[in-house]
C-alpha cells in the first residue's frame, strides 16, 4: 500500500511539474510571439504602403509630408532627428551614467549606496510628458541664454531631457556589472600599488565592458523610442538638419502625431505610420544586434 502511494505521489509531482514546465514554455514563449506579432502587423501594412510608394523615394527622398496636398515620403528628415536627439541624450547620460556607477561602485559606502541609487532609479518613474514640459519651460529657456537666437522648440533641450531621463538605466546596470567583478581583480590592483581610482577605471571598468555595453545599449534604445519628449520641446515639424539647436520631428513624434489625427484609415498618409515604425523596429534592433556583439566580444576577451 505504501509503494501503491508512493508511485501515485510520483504521477501527481510528474503531472505538476509538466504542468510548470508547459507554464513557464507558455510565458516564454508569449513574449516570441508577440514579436513575431508585431512584425507581421509591421510588414502587412508597409506591404501595403510601398505597393504606392516607391522604396527608393522613401530612403532617399530629402522631404516628409505626407499630410500636404502634394504628399513626399522621404523618411531621412525623421531619421535624422531621431538619431540626433539620440546622440545628444547618449553624450549627456553616458559620461554622468557611468560616473554615477564608478562612484556607486567603488567609492561610495554601503549607507550613502542604499540612499543614493534608489534615488537615481526614481527617475526613471517620472512619466515622459512631465519631462517633456520640464525641457520646454526650463531647459529651453536657460538654453536661450546661452545660445542666443535658439528657437523655442529645439532638438538640443530634448535630447538634453532624455539623456538625463535614460541616466537611471545606464547607471544603474553599468554599477550591477562593475559590482559584479571578482574583488580579486581589484586586490590584485591594489598589491601592484594602484589606487582606488586607478583601479576602477583600469581593471575595474574594462572587466565591466560588456555589462557597460549593455546598459549604454538599453539606453540607447529607450532614447530611440521616447515620443513625449520630443513631441513637445522638438516639435513635430520634419526638418533634415544635423544641427541640434533647430527644430526637428523624430519617427516617434510623428506616430502620434498621425495616429491622433483625422485621417481615414487604410489611407496612404495613414499607411505611412507603419513604414516608419518598420524604420523604427529596424534601428532598434540594429542597436541591440550591435550592443549583443559588443558584449560577446568583451565577455570572451575578458
Amino acid at each position: 500500500m505504501a509503494s501503491k502511494l508512493t508511485r501515485t505521489q510520483r504521477r501527481i509531482l510528474k503531472v505538476r511539474e509538466s504542468i510548470i514546465e508547459t507554464l513557464l514554455f507558455l510565458a516564454a514563449a508569449s513574449s516570441v510571439l508577440v514579436t513575431l506579432g508585431i512584425v507581421f502587423v509591421l510588414l502587412y501594412e508597409s506591404w501595403v504602403f510601398f505597393e504606392h510608394v516607391s522604396i527608393f523615394d522613401f530612403l532617399t527622398d530629402r522631404f516628409w509630408t505626407p499630410l500636404f496636398a502634394d504628399p513626399r515620403y522621404g523618411i531621412m528628415p525623421l531619421v535624422t532627428g531621431t538619431l540626433l536627439s539620440t546622440f545628444v541624450a547618449l553624450a549627456v547620460a553616458g559620461p554622468l551614467g557611468l560616473t554615477a556607477a564608478l562612484y556607486l561602485s567603488e567609492f561610495a559606502n554601503p549607507r550613502v549606496r542604499e540612499v543614493v541609487k534608489p534615488a537615481l532609479e526614481m527617475l526613471a518613474g517620472v512619466p515622459t510628458v512631465v519631462y517633456g514640459f520640464f525641457a520646454l519651460l526650463f531647459v529651453t529657456p536657460l538654453l536661450q541664454t546661452i545660445v542666443p537666437g535658439l528657437p523655442g522648440f529645439n532638438v538640443l533641450s530634448a535630447g538634453i531631457v532624455i539623456g538625463i531621463m535614460i541616466i537611471p538605466y545606464v547607471a544603474s546596470l553599468s554599477e550591477d556589472a562593475m559590482r559584479a567583478v571578482p574583488q580579486g581583480l581589484r586586490d590584485a590592483s591594489y598589491g601592484l600599488g594602484a589606487t582606488r581610482l586607478e583601479t576602477a577605471v583600469r581593471v575595474v571598468l574594462p572587466a565591466a565592458t560588456s555589462g557597460v555595453a549593455a546598459a549604454f545599449v538599453l539606453g540607447i534604445s529607450r532614447a530611440v523610442g521616447e515620443t513625449m519628449i520630443v513631441a513637445i520641446a522638438a516639435g513635430t515639424q520634419p526638418n533634415l538638419t544635423f544641427d541640434p539647436r533647430e527644430p526637428a520631428a523624430t519617427i516617434t513624434a510623428f506616430i502620434v502625431q498621425v495616429a491622433l489625427g483625422d485621417l481615414p484609415h487604410g489611407s496612404i498618409p495613414y499607411q505611412s505610420i507603419f513604414a516608419a515604425g518598420l524604420v523604427l523596429f529596424l534601428m532598434t534592433l540594429a542597436f541591440n544586434i550591435f550592443g549583443f556583439w559588443l558584449r560577446t566580444k568583451y565577455r570572451e576577451a575578458y
